[in-house]
Parts: structure tokens; C-alpha cells; sequence
């Protein structure tokens, strides 16, 4: 499937990444809209990731939708959330816009180029090896930092 999207021109790449992210987002969002007596059984096993979507989603709003394009873990807790506490329409649908905008744009450029980069690997290509080794190194070095960025100093 992914070397299908990557052989495809940059627009039609686009158009059908905007596609599928907006299906998912909003599906997810209309489950959590429908889903209140699940969700309650949901939040009591993810008590800490619905916890912290309710957070991001009572902080920032609309922009915790757009910024949930971009992150790893917690994107589906917070569509689902702004499905559970019924976020207006006129909020949801321009932030998941953009944010489907901006994903689909990275996935499209950055993220077809290294399932190429890892085609050319498997192909036998040295370069593409080692364009997805730093690719990979990148991000385990960046969630790294973050994660040590985000915990709390300890206490003497």
C-alpha cells in the first residue's frame, strides 16, 4: 500500500493521506460522540491517556485537535474526547482540517520519501539503508529527549 502512495504524484499522494486522516479523525470523533457509557468503561482501563486527551482538549481546545496530528499515542484519545464532551462542530472540523492538512503534507514529502528510502534498501541500495537508519536513529533520539524533558527533576 505505502509503495502505491509513493509511485503516486505528490497531489494525488495528498489527497488520498487528507482523505484517510479525516475518515479516521472524524469517525473517531463520532464514536465518542455516540459512546458515552463505553467511554466510561473506556476511561477506567486508559484512566491516564483519556486523563491527559481531557487536559490537552480543556487547555488548548480546538488546537489540541490540530496539534494531535503530529503526535504518537495520544491522537485517538483526543478525537475521542472531542467526540465524549461534545466539542462544537464550527471547533472540531476547521482543527481537524488543518491538522489533516498538516499531516497528510509531512506524511506526503517526509514520510513517503523514507518508505522509499526503505524500499531502495530492500532493493539493495546502501544509501537507502542508511537514509532509514538515520531516520530511525532521529526519531528514537528525539522521543528520548522529550521524554526526559517532560519528567518531573528529582527531589534531594
Amino acid at each position: 500500500m505505502l509503495d502505491t502512495l509513493a509511485a503516486l504524484p505528490f497531489w494525488q499522494a495528498f489527497l488520498a493521506l487528507f482523505a484517510s486522516a479525516m475518515v479516521r479523525s472524524n469517525g473517531t470523533y463520532w464514536v465518542g460522540r455516540g459512546a458515552i457509557a463505553g467511554w466510561r468503561r473506556y476511561r477506567g482501563a486508559h484512566g491516564d491517556l483519556t486523563a491527559r486527551a481531557e487536559r490537552l482538549l480543556h487547555r488548548f481546545g480546538p488546537f489540541a485537535v490540530t496539534l494531535s496530528y503530529l503526535t504518537v499515542g495520544i491522537q485517538t484519545a483526543i478525537h475521542l474526547t472531542a467526540g465524549v464532551v461534545r466539542m462544537p462542530l464550527r471547533w472540531y472540523l476547521p482543527a481537524a482540517v488543518v491538522g489533516s492538512v498538516v499531516w497528510a503534507v509531512l506524511y506526503a514529502t517526509v514520510g513517503l520519501a523514507v518508505v522509499q528510502a526503505w524500499l531502495a534498501a530492500e532493493a539493495g541500495s546502501w544509501w537507502g539503508a542508511v537514509v532509514v537508519l538515520a531516520v530511525v536513529a532521529g526519531i528514537v533520539t528525539w522521543v528520548v529527549v522529550r521524554r526526559r524533558a517532560v519528567r518531573p527533576a528529582p527531589l534531594d
